[in-house]
């Protein structure tokens, strides 16, 4: 017998200032659904997500939940107004017995429970509705950027927990890391219409570009008719004198057909325009040290970047990140070291907390009010990169329509917001760009877009992000801060950072072995249980474990190119099998080790 649906919606319609949102919208979401809600920013998935959970009101259809069915929403701005503590918000609704589910969550998402409401940051606020969703348990969990405001470590967390809840669960998120290992199935908002793919995201682009495309041939084909159909009336005028009203009027139908078509939303034409070159050395920092309190942020760290460099700054929340990036670009001092600053420098910031933006100011006031952006006398206009140009003609450019130009931008979605932020970035020659979490809210298409533009950038890039594809894709060194003062730099990536600190470990604990080892009595001694080959092939394995590890990163390095799956299908299919081989390999070669190890102390 078929189970009955989490939830259904039929013929949902909704409009927001004259334009609809969704219009005979349906969707059916099952017991043990694993969803990713995707779409262009603005698209409608957080409305979408709202009126799921009962917060929004359509215009017109039914929304009907099954039986004994809860629903559990985490928006991305809570309201925990009426709570005094943290805790007090993410236990609400639990039954004492309960409790201990709060203290779990709080841990794996490092929030405090006991910090007041009235003094916690949007991220802290973001956690404690979070803890609060994973200990109601509902049969149906609806999370909009779940993992905004979390470290790597919590969304690992994340990740186990809800691959082994049994719950239901529809995400929005930019992480693509999350989304490829959480979700089995894709709801793609596009124009107004909910699309479903039986393939989690990591299938979502070829599936969206295979779309586009037929929309395309069929676009063509239709336009090729109208241009035959119109070709004939006209032409066959002086050879009639009666036209044939039946095919003047599907001519008619052809080009109302036409007309009705939603044509699909752009691109951000976005661009980064470097300034003069800056010296061949940016920055050097020689052996600072930063303490706030008892909390050492950084103790005896050196680091030297040049232009052209792409580093990224890696660690928990709170660890220090963010005191590193303001010392390097000399808005804070170490308390003792010294940080050196390069020549002609064009610094441009994307700040985590988007203290460039005022709520209450409209996006046309945030552009043209902007001393950096203004032009003398004109008030309609703003410098882009040392050229004037209309600022509703900018704002178009990052998809922002003329209505949203007078607009506060407060009204702005999470990811409106960011766009208008790197608009005004964007806008300025620099040749240092210093991105602090430049991934939150953003859509698939708007990343792919700066991802492209951060690869041809004549300039230097430092950034923060919790972001591991983004890091991937972008990081051409890594900096881990892994807390008490310590920050190692890595080459490469995050995958490249978790490789190289897995051999780390490995090596650790080769060398805790051999030093045990050496402990032991002349009459046990080591690898004693172990024939000739067997001690030749333990002393080798390491080796061979580290060199699997750099051909495996040199694969991913190969496969992190965007463009190879496109222009080089057969070259991406060779790296793909070759990587597979590779990691089955070198898991071969560690459980090898792991045996002939404990042998040889036996």
């Amino acid at each position: 017998m078929a189970r009955a649906p989490l939830l259904q919606l039929s013929d949902i319609a909704l409009t927001f200032g004259g334009d609809p949102v969704f219009e005979n919208l349906g969707l059916v979401i099952q017991q043990g659904d694993r969803l990713a809600l995707v779409g262009r920013n603005g698209s409608g998935k957080s409305t979408l997500m709202k009126v799921m959970a009962g917060l929004v009101e359509a215009d017109k259809g039914d929304i009907t939940a099954g039986p004994g069915v809860t629903v559990g929403y985490m928006e991305q701005d809570p309201d925990l107004s009426g709570f005094e503590t943290l805790g007090d918000f993410a236990s609400h609704g639990l039954d004492p017995g309960e409790l201990y589910k709060v203290e779990r969550a709080g841990e794996g998402l490092k929030f405090d429970p006991e910090r007041p409401v009235a003094t916690a940051s949007g991220g802290e606020r973001r956690r404690a509705a979070l803890a609060r969703l994973m200990a109601l348990e509902p049969e149906l969990m609806l999370l909009d950027e779940p993992t905004n405001h979390l470290d790597i470590e919590a969304i690992a967390w994340l990740e186990e927990e809800l691959k082994s809840t049994r719950a239901a669960y529809l995400i929005i998120s930019h992480d693509r890391a999350f989304l490829n290992a959480l979700t089995r199935a894709t709801l793609w908002i596009d124009r107004g219409a909910v699309r479903r793919q039986e393939i989690g995201f990591q299938g979502f682009e070829a599936w969206r570009d295979q779309i586009w495309e037929e929309e395309d041939m069929q676009r063509h084909k239709l336009n090729r008719k109208i241009k035959s159909e119109a070709r004939w009336a006209v032409e066959g005028i002086s050879a009639r004198r009666k036209r044939n009203q039946g095919r003047v009027r599907a001519l008619q139908e052809l080009r109302a057909e036409r007309s009705s078509q939603i044509t699909r939303q752009g691109t951000a034409a976005m661009a980064l325009e470097a300034g003069p070159k800056s010296g061949r050395k940016v920055m050097e920092a020689i052996n600072i040290t930063k303490v706030y309190g008892n909390k050492v942020i950084l103790h005896d760290f050196s680091l030297t970047v040049n232009r052209g460099d792409r580093i990224a700054l890696v660690g928990p929340n709170g660890v220090g990140k963010t005191t590193l990036l303001n010392m390097l670009i000399g808005k804070e001092q170490p308390d003792s070291g010294e940080v050196k600053i390069g020549t002609n420098l064009a610094l441009a910031l994307f700040d985590q907390a988007r203290a460039q933006l005022d709520g209450d100011m409209t996006l046309w006031d945030s552009l043209t009010g902007d001393p950096d952006m203004r032009v003398s006398g004109k008030a309609d206009q703003i410098l882009v990169r040392g050229n004037p140009k209309h600022v509703v003609g900018y704002l178009k450019e990052f998809l922002f329509d003329e209505a949203q130009a007078r607009a506060p931008v407060r009204s702005l979605s999470g990811g409106e917001k960011a766009r208008l932020l790197l608009a005004k970035l964007m806008a300025r020659e620099s040749n240092l760009l210093v991105l602090d979490e430049p991934t939150n809210d953003l859509d698939v298409e708007t990343l792919d877009l700066m991802q492209e533009l951060l690869g041809s950038y004549d300039g230097t890039v430092i950034l923060v992000s919790h972001d591991r594809d983004f890091l991937d894709r972008v990081a051409a060194t890594t900096i881990a801060m892994e807390g008490d003062g310590k920050a190692t730099v890595y080459a490469g990536g995050w995958t490249d950072y978790l490789a190289q600190r897995g051999m780390e470990d490995f090596a650790d604990s080769v060398v805790k072995s051999k030093t045990s080892g050496a402990k032991q009595t002349k009459e046990a001694k080591p690898q004693a249980g172990l024939s000739f080959t067997e001690k030749h092939r333990l002393e080798a394995l390491p080796a061979e474990i580290e060199r699997i590890g750099a051909e495996i990163a040199k694969l991913e390095e190969l496969l992190g190119d965007p463009a190879l799956f496109t222009e080089q299908p057969a070259k991406f299919q060779k790296a793909s099998d070759a990587l597979v081989q590779r990691h089955e390999k070198l898991s071969d070669a560690e459980e090898e080790w792991l045996m002939l190890e404990e042998k040889s102390n036996s």
